[in-house]
């Protein structure tokens, strides 16, 4: 699959500002002093789902709206954020939305995607059990399946990594999250289609390794888990599509540690007072974890959603607590 080009980016770009107004990159010191690296953070965490993946959604359901206007609604499988920007995008457009969650999924999530207008359903121990059920309803309820990774999905995501390259063309490094891939397929894309230089360094948890390990073997490794807190990371099975643009474009792919996630969202707070859920945190943890070799640099953090649960936030600030003490 290749990547976005600029035209198909400013295209999806109208989609999205035709809904939420671009989110700011901020300069914080305190990070900077923390990191020893000058860091600016693209602040996804405020959209109106309070996470970038509402990009994709109002992309991808303004395009099927367009090409399939006979389309009565649609069903995807989801962590919490997919689910909410499809929620709520569908909704934008007049169409219904149904979304699957495992069991055990983040609560305040699911509230939060039927807030936005979806029907939740709850099926399986994981993210992958839940996506391929969400398969067999899609042919038993004439729904359009709405897949984790596809190319509207990409375009619609890239709308932030193009204003952040544009606001900040001189970025070293920019780390980025890493889930089922459209996030870092995003960036990439618009890295390429602004002529950067920018390096672009993919995250993902250690609980949830399948493409820091595919990203090593050169083909898709798929585990058998991904227990992790960070929602957004947690896939066992890699895109292919994905793989073949994050090999092409990112320089590496660092893993993080729940408790260096953990550490990682008490530093946004305490730092920038931002809340950061698990993915959202990842990048910060990263640099941390490299902070040598990025001392003096000038790096982008994508703090890509901040829907932490109140118990998991409580973690968050204890460990922040520990480290410093």
């Amino acid at each position: 699959m290749p990547t976005a080009t600029r035209s198909e980016l400013k295209a999806a770009a109208e989609n999205v500002y035709a809904h939420m107004v671009p989110t700011p990159a901020h300069h914080w010191p305190l990070l900077t002093k923390r990191t020893g690296a000058e860091v600016w953070v693209k602040h996804e965490n405020h959209t109106p789902i309070g996470a970038f993946k509402v990009r994709g959604g109002l992309n991808f359901m303004t395009r099927l709206k367009h090409d399939q206007p006979d389309c009565i609604g649609v069903i995807t499988a989801t962590r919490g954020n997919h689910g909410q920007s499809v929620a709520l995008a569908a909704s934008k457009v007049g169409l219904s939305a149904t979304v699957l969650v495992p069991h055990g999924n983040n609560p305040e999530k699911n509230d939060a995607m039927e807030a936005y207008g979806g029907e939740l359903i709850v099926h399986g121990e994981d993210f992958q059990e839940a996506r391929e059920y969400a398969g067999e309803l899609a042919g038993d309820k004439g729904l359009h399946m709405i897949p984790p990774f596809h190319p509207w999905l990409i375009e619609g995501v890239g709308s932030y990594s193009v204003e952040f390259l544009q606001a900040q063309p001189d970025l070293d490094t920019v780390y980025v999250p890493i889930g089922m891939g459209s996030g870092i397929c995003g960036m990439i894309s618009a890295r390429d289609a602004l002529g950067a230089t920018t390096e672009i360094v993919g995250v993902v948890a250690e609980n949830a390794p399948s493409y820091a390990l595919s990203f090593a073997a050169g083909e898709c490794v798929p585990t058998n888990s991904a227990d992790t807190m960070a929602d957004g990371l947690a896939c066992r099975v890699p895109d292919p599509d994905a793989l073949d643009i994050i090999m092409a474009g990112a320089a590496r792919i660092v893993s993080v540690s729940e408790a260096e996630m953990l550490a990682a969202m008490g530093y946004y707070f305490t730092d920038t007072h931002n809340i950061a859920e698990g993915a959202g945190a990842a990048p910060l943890a990263a640099l941390m974890k490299e902070r040598g070799a990025m001392a003096g640099k000038r790096v982008g953090l994508i703090l890509s959603g901040g829907n932490a649960d109140r118990e998991l936030f409580r973690q968050a600030l204890l460990s922040a607590d520990e480290t410093a003490n």
